[in-house]
């Protein structure tokens, strides 16, 4: 796979080797959107749940460089009317902003001119007298690529909040890097006759300054909104009722582990990353919060916002709290009560959430077990004991009622 631009399809070949649920129809969203208002997406979701899986197979779908028709023969989007659209027909500019982050050189606020010259050094030896010498802005470049080819660009961008997680106290990177994307993707007629499309997709939503967006131009899916997209959040029932056919898993304690979170649209979203690991393990067990430590959690949840134990000892009792997540600043800093740090946990995956009653839950055993671990310290004490008291602390009747949105009696 090559770096930056037009990385080919063999990392979504490689998907498709292994035990693969067909979520190509995503394609068929994104080729609605090229050269529209629409053209810039953003989608965002837990890790763990398919974000790097959909970058590839995009970037497979619409890379030039690459004959992907054979490997999407058979998949959904290749019996889609638009299968045709954008299939290997643009130049690709990809970023993987958690790689580049790890292998920069620079960890300060120079590492956005550091991101921009190795796009543009690819760029000019992709499109050679294209670009002048001492270009150092992405988003001049591309522009003089279009404008002297006539081509226009994807843009995919993998892990795009890596930066407000990682770097979360450098506010000078953080603006340094909300201005490279804006000057990428501000609406106008420079864009227009760049980029066909993009799409971004990370942990967190877009940043807000205040309640304002910080790149406008954006529509956003997420865990709190995930409108039409909702089926490419995580695998559906129907999804995994197969899988476990065809694996001969036990789909109700497969429910029971992975399921849980609920949309307006699409009712049992399960954590697609743990489906696979139980199939392939053939066992039962927690797998995506064992991807990172108990001690996240438990740091978010022990925060001294008023109410934020009893809502989480509310929970962890199996009932629903109300959260109100439009001050959420979408980043893992800037908190100022109680419902910041339950909306993070929201787009982290640790919390399921009820659009229409504006309620929090904790939605399966797997993140059941990462709460237990969280409030095992001196300082949960009381809820240790009221966890040891329990026969079980989810039992059955507790899933049941959570899965389908009714309190626990």
């Amino acid at each position: 796979m090559g770096a930056y631009l037009n990385p080919g399809n063999e990392g979504f070949r490689t998907i498709t080797n292994d035990i693969y649920v067909d979520k190509t129809g995503l394609i068929d969203y994104v080729n609605s959107t090229i050269d529209t208002p629409r053209k810039l997406t953003c989608f965002s979701r837990p890790r763990r749940f398919g974000k790097s899986f959909a970058a590839k197979m995009l970037c497979a779908y619409y890379d030039k460089s690459c004959d992907s028709r054979a490997l999407f023969a058979g998949l959904e989007i290749s019996g889609m009317g638009s299968f045709e659209k954008g299939l290997n027909r643009y130049n690709v500019i990809y970023l993987d902003i958690t790689r580049f982050i790890a292998r920069a050189k620079n960890k300060g606020s120079d590492m956005i001119l550091d991101l921009q010259a190795a796009v543009i050094e690819k760029l000019m030896k992709a499109f050679p007298a294209c670009i002048k010498e001492g270009e150092t802005f992405l988003a001049d470049a591309l522009f003089s690529v279009s404008e002297k080819t006539d081509e226009k660009f994807i843009i995919i961008i993998d892990e795009w909040d890596a930066l407000f997680r990682e770097a979360k106290n450098d506010e000078a990177i953080q603006k340094k890097y909300i201005q490279l994307l804006r000057g990428l993707f501000k609406a106008g007629p420079i864009t227009d006759s760049t980029i066909a499309a993009a799409y971004m997709t990370g942990i967190l939503p877009i940043k807000k300054y205040g309640t304002e967006s910080a790149l406008t131009d954006f529509l956003e899916f997420t865990m709190t909104n995930p409108a039409k997209l909702a089926k490419y959040i995580g695998f559906t029932e129907e999804e995994v009722k197969k899988l476990c056919v065809d694996y001969h898993m036990d789909f109700e304690q497969m429910s029971t582990w992975y399921d849980g979170y609920t949309f307006s649209r699409i009712q049992h979203v399960y954590s697609p990353n743990s489906v696979m690991k139980a199939i392939v393990n053939e066992e039962f067990s927690n797998y995506w919060t064992s991807s990172e430590t108990y001690e996240s959690l438990k740091s978010y949840i022990s925060m001294n916002y008023d109410g934020l134990k009893d809502s989480v000892v509310s929970m962890l009792g199996g009932e629903q709290v109300r959260v109100k997540i439009r001050l959420f600043q979408n980043d893992v800093s800037s908190f100022k009560n109680k419902d910041d740090v339950l909306t993070l946990l929201i787009h982290l995956g640790y919390l399921g959430y009820d659009a229409e009653s504006g309620k929090a839950f904790i939605p399966n055993q797997e993140v059941a077990d990462a709460f237990a671990d969280a409030v095992s310290g001196d300082e949960w004490a009381d809820v240790g004991e009221l966890l040891q008291d329990s026969e079980s602390f989810f039992e059955q009747r507790d899933y049941d009622c959570i899965l389908h949105g009714e309190k626990i009696l």
